[in-house]
């Protein structure tokens, strides 16, 4: 990978960052009764992961076109950020509605 190949993984690293910090966010904004500020957040922390998740694509597409990714640590790291943050936003999803329905 390139520097220029290096810009997608590091953007899907921050922006899944961003989406696991959001949604950890709401879940306290929830614990402390706050679901407004919670939903809030959720809605940001999903803006965050649906970008990360259009780099993600940009990358499958790129490699769909016969534009072979390499495969490097930065790749790697970047899709498993991807994926703790998607699995963090839908269960801390699932636990507000639990709060909710105390």
């Amino acid at each position: 990978m390139g520097d220029e190949n290096d810009l997608i993984p590091m953007t899907i690293i921050a922006n899944s960052g961003d989406a696991r910090s959001l949604a950890f966010q709401a879940l306290e904004e929830a614990k402390a009764g706050n679901f407004q500020k919670a939903e809030e957040l959720l809605a940001e922390s999903e803006a965050a992961a649906n970008l990360a998740h259009k780099a993600q694509t940009e990358l499958l597409f790129k490699e769909a076109n016969g534009e072979k990714q390499d495969v490097n640590v930065l790749l790697v790291h970047s899709q498993d950020h991807l994926m703790t943050s998607m699995l963090a936003h839908e269960l801390i999803k699932e636990i507000i509605l639990l709060y909710k329905n105390k």
